[in-house]
């Protein structure tokens, strides 16, 4: 697509983005709110179980269609999607939202390791300086030796690992699936486990608290929507820099409703992550372009 109208779903792709990572957003505030009074696994939980009955209705109506042909596939990109889950929300419960949003946008560096490692695609010389970069970024908000390398800040190193995983498998599914029904697998295949891991934790929530986890199911399912319709409209590299927005909704919650300090490292680390994964995201986008130009077409 070119001209004008590969502007427009550029621009639209754009505008789902900073939905997307608005939703999420507020998601994440009301995930640490959660967290203050009962368990993250429990949170991880209520978010499966509150979003699935909201999908329910639209699967039953034949709105939102689950077939079992690519089940495994499914369970693949869940289990990935589930250890991510535990990981982002047990950060997000203990540690400044800031910084675990921060590590969190490392997860396309990791994608590119675990590709050429498991799908075995190659890394060339750019691509490995944009990994340095973003690795570099990493460091620079951890700060080894400074900054203790808390069980929060690990579990979000483990979700920015656990979400490459998931977007490999994404990858893997989208071709054959309609994004809506591999969103709402990620909803109704971690319901089990979630319960089995929340249990060992099981606090009934206050009534508030209920507000929150409603807020969490509506929001992560429709913020992933929002991803999905972004992502289908305009290539990753050309709307990834406005997932940024993101980052300044998650620094503003922090430091307005969670009275966390602001600081410069996450700040400056954080600039630095976004800015490989975009370039990743590009390199990405061209080498695939060069493979599709390259195909010979069969007339």
């Amino acid at each position: 697509m070119t001209g004008p109208a590969a502007g427009n779903s550029t621009l639209a792709g754009a505008g789902w983005t900073i939905v997307s990572s608005l939703l999420f957003s507020v998601a994440f505030t009301f995930v640490k709110l959660a967290g203050q009074d009962i368990h993250p696994f429990a949170v991880v939980f209520w978010r499966c179980f509150l979003g699935a009955l909201i999908l329910m209705p639209f699967v039953a109506a034949g709105r939102v269609q689950m077939p079992l042909s690519r089940l495994p596939g499914h369970v693949v990109r869940a289990s990935s999607g589930t250890i991510a889950m535990f990981a982002t929300f047990y950060a997000l419960a203990n540690a400044p939202i800031a910084t675990v949003q921060a590590i969190t946008f490392a997860a396309p560096v990791f994608a590119t390791v675990a590709a050429a490692l498991f799908l075995g695609e190659r890394l060339r010389w750019r691509r490995c300086a944009a990994l340095g970069v973003g690795f570099a970024g990493v460091l620079i908000v951890l700060q080894p030796g400074a900054v203790p390398l808390t069980p929060g800040i690990s579990a979000a190193i483990v979700a920015a690992v656990g979400v490459a995983f998931t977007v490999i498998a994404i990858k893997k599914l989208v071709g054959f699936d309609r994004p809506v029904t591999v969103v709402a697998w990620s909803f109704v295949l971690p319901i089990v486990p979630a319960l089995l891991a929340a249990s060992f934790f099981w606090t009934w929530p206050r009534p508030e608290t209920w507000i929150y986890l409603g807020i969490i199911a509506l929001f992560t399912l429709t913020g992933q929507i929002a991803m999905v319709k972004a992502f289908s409209l305009a290539e990753a590299s050309a709307i990834m820099p406005y997932d940024f927005v993101r980052f300044g909704f998650i620094v503003a919650a922090g430091v307005l409703v969670f009275d966390e300090p602001l600081r410069a490292p996450v700040l400056v680390g954080g600039g630095i992550i976004l800015t490989s994964s975009i370039y990743l995201a590009y390199r990405e986008a061209q080498l695939s372009r060069r493979g599709a130009a390259s195909t010979p077409r069969v007339t």
